[in-house]
């Protein structure tokens, strides 16, 4: 039995309580479904800046009524302490998603970025601290490893930041570790690689790749590539995700705490690969993909060229083990985009 099998079965035996920021969100709504399959009491918190009513929507029509009736949801912003204070009242983990995530946004609006990636998440922190949480497990970032080129990427090496976004994931990784030595207050920070999967928006100027490929794809519209096409990047699948989250609000391990971890696959797909793969799945459903190409243009701002994940550090003290490579994922949650945009 896995560690994550072992974990859910002692969970639905004593369930406990969750607090999910973002939880409205792509990653949020998918952990407070996960936690409500597994009877937990959890507690919800979003400002719907980015996230969505149907993605709730969605999990209630997943999880039925009576499991439904365990998410206390709460309207509200992070930004606010006193929010954030009654947000944490009662609460066994607090699992933060919440933020203002892309590259691109925070280069055309570092404030705002900052005020909830940066404020925020010091709110939030201060309020599990108060109400003496027994873990703060948060979103941190692979762009914290900035203009490091070493492949593949190791926790406790990391180079300059690239963009506003990667100053302030890298701030809250300073935040939680002052906390755990002034306070003694126990956080895990997960440096998430590219995650994709289903509830994952593929609107606005701001979409995730994979989602905002499979629109443009079925809509007939042209596919851009920045740069050559021989970017790379480490994917993973959002149910790799759910399972570091609660491995890491659970570890028993002796040197679990205080500490980040790369979460993803170790595997690494180039964007043309990743097209190839996503034309691949859609063309028997879309005939007019059989011979699309893509749109080459030029490198972004902010960018970096190549991203591999050491996951060793994550399997080892937290008991992660991915249950989805790259062409999984895809598999899995193509029905999900289709029927999504459809």
């Amino acid at each position: 039995m896995s560690a994550f099998d072992a974990l859910k079965a002692e969970l639905v035996a004593e369930p406990k309580t969750w607090l999910v920021t973002g939880a409205a969100g792509f990653i949020g709504s998918n952990l407070v479904e996960a936690l409500l399959r597994l009877d937990q009491r959890v507690v919800g918190l979003d400002n719907f800046a980015t996230g969505h009513e149907k993605n709730l929507a969605q999990v209630q029509a997943s999880v039925g009524p009576a499991r439904w009736a365990n998410l206390s949801f709460k309207r509200g912003d992070i930004r606010d302490l006193i929010t954030c204070h009654d947000a944490c009242k009662g609460v066994d983990y607090v699992l933060h998603q919440a933020a203002l995530g892309s590259v691109p946004r925070s280069i055309e609006d570092p404030i705002s970025t900052h005020a909830a990636n940066n404020t925020g998440f010091l709110n939030m922190l201060v309020a599990a601290r108060d109400a003496r949480v027994k873990r703060f497990v948060y979103a941190a970032s692979s762009s914290t490893y900035g203009d490091h080129p070493a492949l593949p990427k190791v926790e406790d090496i990391i180079g300059k930041p690239l963009s506003p976004y990667a100053v302030t994931k890298l701030v809250n990784e300073l935040y939680a570790d002052v906390f755990g030595r002034c306070y003694g207050m126990e956080s895990i920070g997960l440096r998430y690689f590219n995650i994709f999967g289903r509830r994952q928006d593929p609107q606005g100027a701001y979409a995730a790749v994979i989602p905002k490929w499979v629109a443009s794809m079925i809509h007939g519209e042209p596919v851009y590539i920045n740069g050559d096409g021989e970017t790379s990047r480490d994917f993973c699948y959002i149910d790799n995700v759910i399972q570091a989250n609660l491995l890491a609000a659970t570890s028993p391990h002796a040197d679990a705490a205080n500490q980040v971890y790369n979460i993803a696959v170790g595997d690494r797909t180039t964007l043309n690969e990743l097209f190839e793969a996503i034309r691949s799945l859609l063309a028997p459903r879309f005939p007019h993909l059989a011979d699309v190409k893509p749109v080459y243009r030029d490198f972004r701002s902010g960018d970096v060229r190549h991203s591999l994940a050491d996951i060793s550090k994550a399997r080892t003290r937290l008991g992660y083990a991915p249950s989805h490579r790259i062409a999984d994922g895809l598999a899995e949650a193509m029905d999900w985009y289709v029927q999504d945009l459809a």
